[in-house]
């Protein structure tokens, strides 16, 4: 398994170990493979050596005279931290794998092990490598993003989306009424807010309604007011929303859902800028700009006499669509990057980044719900997440017609209605089946389960997997 030495030009390799049969046949492998190699007898003599140069990567033992393995990670560690070490031993246990991990070492591989097992654990250290240097570019790059390619809270830079946000900056300049139109999930009141605050009223109130989520039989008195008793309860004046949205925005959102005998009376708002309190004898001005925001087709509405033509005209004067993210792919892997960082900041874990594999799920995804489920999807990740990197596994429901499994087989597997359990059976069964299709080689079953070998390491201990 020669590998090109053009491949690792510069890349320069620490073995360490007490052994002279061991750095000798240690050096000759990687040498050949085409990477700079140095050897120093144990920990002590390496961490002079690491103290003068950069490794990329440094393969040290365990068990060594005068400074082993451990304590050389220690002393070394403001060394190491733009170094992949891999650990090496003959008498490591999971529970010294694992302390190893937590002393800053990338991975682990037990003596006696075939030349392909070394060349594997550099491989996986480099890939991990060049996802975090993408990932830090990304970074870079969503940060140049936010400052250019940014609307209110929204951020995008496919085409489609800039041409979304030039036209609501535009829009945002003056005092006309939009109409924000697209599929649930696809940031309607993002948008709405984003043109409420880029313009002259942006100190002013914004007071967001959903017309579908107030009961028709409040949904009047809420928008526009009542006088004391006009009605049983009301006890005191109420001015309501509209009131409350003086010289600032009030945006409708799913405004196709509003009673027909309602918006007689939004048309005479926007119309007139005047509302009827309920019990009021006469109407009172307002200086309200609205937003309205619809996943309906209102001109189909207005077709089937659901909604009032002469409403639609007026709501319908600057019309924003919104693309479904299905027709904007090229948004995802920066979409990804943010909620990532958003929910890694939440959740206080330290994730560099998602997988190839699972960005292209994603990528090939039909996403019915649009920017809102992709960011479910993160959150769920990040906190199911035990490595650095956000896998294929945790988005396995995208694997699945509809998102379910087969009912078939899992009564056999776990009992009860636990999702947690569940989880737990069903990896436990997983891990079984991996190690023994490998005879039991724990680095091809991690690459099997398409997990970390560390991670596998730590789930083996905590099922009690020998």
């Amino acid at each position: 398994m020669t590998q090109d030495p053009s491949n690792h030009s510069g890349r320069q390799i620490l073995v360490v170990d007490d052994e002279a049969n061991m750095r000798h046949m240690l050096s000759a492998l990687l040498s050949d493979a085409g990477y700079g190699v140095d050897t120093a007898q144990d920990g002590a003599a390496a961490l002079e050596k690491v103290n003068d140069r950069h490794y990329h990567y440094i393969f040290c033992d365990i068990k060594m005279p005068n400074m082993d393995g451990m304590e050389f990670l220690e002393s070394a560690a403001r060394h190491l931290s733009a170094t992949n070490v891999i650990m090496m031993s003959a008498y490591g246990t999971i529970d010294t794998a694992i302390e190893a991990m937590k002393k800053g070492a990338y991975d682990y591989i037990s003596k006696p092990f075939k030349s392909d097992e070394v060349l594997l654990a550099l491989k996986k250290a480099e890939e991990r490598e060049t996802l975090k240097n993408e990932n830090q570019e990304l970074k870079s790059r969503l940060e140049h993003i936010e400052q250019t390619n940014r609307f209110g809270s929204m951020i995008a830079e496919s085409r489609s989306m800039q041409e979304v946000f030039r036209l609501a900056a535009k829009v945002a300049q003056y005092e006309t009424t939009v109409l924000i139109v697209g599929q649930s999930g696809t940031g309607k009141e993002l948008i709405a807010r984003g043109i409420h605050f880029a313009s002259k009223r942006a100190d002013k109130p914004l007071i967001p309604v959903n017309c579908g989520s107030i009961p028709e039989n409040l949904l009047e008195s809420e928008l526009f007011g009542y006088k004391k008793g006009a009605f049983t309860g009301a006890d005191r004046d109420y001015g309501g929303l509209f009131a409350a949205a003086s010289s600032g925005t009030m945006f409708l959102d799913e405004i196709g859902d509003l009673p027909l005998s309602l918006q007689v009376k939004l048309l005479r708002v926007l119309q007139d800028s005047e509302i009827r309190p309920v019990g009021a004898s006469a109407s009172k001005k307002v200086d309200v700009r609205i937003i309205a925001a619809t996943s309906k087709d209102l001109a189909d509405q207005v077709r089937q006499g659901a909604f009032r033509e002469d409403l639609f005209y007026r709501l319908n004067v600057m019309p924003v669509h919104l693309p479904p993210l299905v027709e904007r792919t090229d948004d995802i892997p920066l979409l990804c990057r943010f909620f990532i960082e958003r929910y890694s900041t939440k959740f206080e874990k330290q994730i560099a980044g998602i997988s190839s594999e699972a960005m292209s799920l994603l990528l090939e995804h039909s996403w019915p719900g649009n920017v809102r489920e992709l960011e479910n999807l993160i959150e769920r990740a990040v906190v199911l997440a035990e490595d650095d990197v956000l896998g294929a596994e945790l988005f396995s429901s995208l694997h699945e017609a509809g998102g379910q499994c087969r009912q078939e087989g899992i009564d056999d597997i776990v009992s009860g209605y636990s999702l947690k359990t569940g989880k737990q059976a069903l990896e436990k069964v997983l891990i079984k089946k991996a190690l023994a299709a490998t005879g039991g080689n724990r680095t091809k079953a991690a690459r099997l389960l398409e997990i970390s070998h560390p991670s596998l390491l730590s789930k083996m201990k905590a099922y009690q997997i020998e």
